[in-house]
């Protein structure tokens, strides 16, 4: 799971180097890959809630350090959204085919509560127009790469449970 969360944190980075992402860039590619995986990699981690959210605010304080220079800026929002993916998974079934609609709620969480601290703390000039258009341009790759990382977790927990089994 770690491992899982270190390459979407790496790629997260790639991905923005090479792929436009401003405002009126023609990109449909915007990467949130370590949000989606903070998502996909909860199951891994039920049994471990305390280490699942230590994790996730480290994974957040690195992602700061490296892409935004807002030390606990996303280190909090990523608490928030492994809260919110704790409470999808505890209270609804997720597969593949739901998996979409939890992801795309997921991806406007994110950029909505980045959004609205922008806007609290006068940040960043934000609108309704820019929020939407994020939005949308973020939905196409992340739920790609949401699939890919699901069908691993589903494989690699799959065969931990025969390995516990046998």
């Amino acid at each position: 799971m770690i491992v899982i969360l270190i390459i979407s944190l790496i790629l997260d980075g790639l991905l923005t180097n090479y792929l436009p992402y401003l405002v009126n860039d023609l990109s449909l590619f915007t990467s949130l890959l370590t949000v989606v995986t903070i998502f996909i990699i909860y199951p891994g981690f039920r049994k471990r809630e305390r280490k699942y959210f230590i994790t996730i605010f480290i994974v957040g304080l690195v992602y700061d350090l490296l892409y935004t220079n807002l030390l606990f800026f996303n280190a909090l929002i990523f608490l928030v959204i492994a809260y919110l993916s704790k409470i999808i998974y505890k209270n609804y079934e997720v597969d593949c085919f739901k998996l979409i609609i939890y992801l795309i709620g997921i991806i406007i969480s994110y950029e909505v509560l980045c959004a609205s601290i922008f806007f609290i703390f006068d940040l960043v000039p934000i609108t309704i127009d820019k929020l939407i258009y994020k939005i949308t341009h973020s939905i196409l790759l992340n739920i790609i790469y949401g699939e890919i990382i699901y069908f691993i977790m589903n494989k690699l927990l799959k065969n931990k449970k025969k390995i516990s089994i046998n």
